[in-house]
């Protein structure tokens, strides 16, 4: 099918012109083709090419921005140092990130499976608040 073509039900043709009445096997598979090449349109457009490109885009700058100068990074710095063997200590810090990552996004998915986008939203948003305030308690008891 031409990406300039417009499916049947655009094309002046009516709904019941373009899609019969199913009476038996022969027609289901008729209305397969049918929306088959339709789906494969959609599915190779250049807005899903963007929307992966920016996903990884985003989440690359979102994690690299967060992990500068973390406790993550000063601890492989020290390592590195110690040990005279940095490409073993990249290795070793890169095959963990590595993992932790695979870890979120496992549970993520598993999570999004189950719960709803709003109510991951709430639990995320009310996990934070009770980090600040645990972190906001140690500071003025420490004190």
């Amino acid at each position: 099918m031409k990406l300039d073509s417009a499916p049947l039900s655009l094309s002046g043709i009516s709904q019941t012109e373009s899609q019969p009445e199913l009476e038996d096997s022969t027609d289901i598979t008729l209305t397969t083709a049918i929306i088959e090449p339709l789906q494969s349109v959609v599915a190779d457009s250049p807005k899903k090419q963007e929307s992966v490109a920016v996903i990884f885009g985003t989440t690359f700058i979102t994690i690299f921005l967060a992990e500068i100068g973390d406790k993550t990074q000063l601890s492989t710095l020290l390592m590195s140092a110690e040990s005279h063997a940095p490409w073993i200590v990249f290795m070793g810090s890169g095959a963990a990130l590595i993992t932790t990552s695979l870890l979120g996004v496992l549970l993520g998915s598993w999570i999004a499976n189950r719960l709803s986008p709003k109510t991951v939203e709430k639990s995320a948003g009310v996990m934070l608040l009770l980090i600040s305030l645990m972190l906001f308690w140690d500071v003025i008891i420490g004190h």
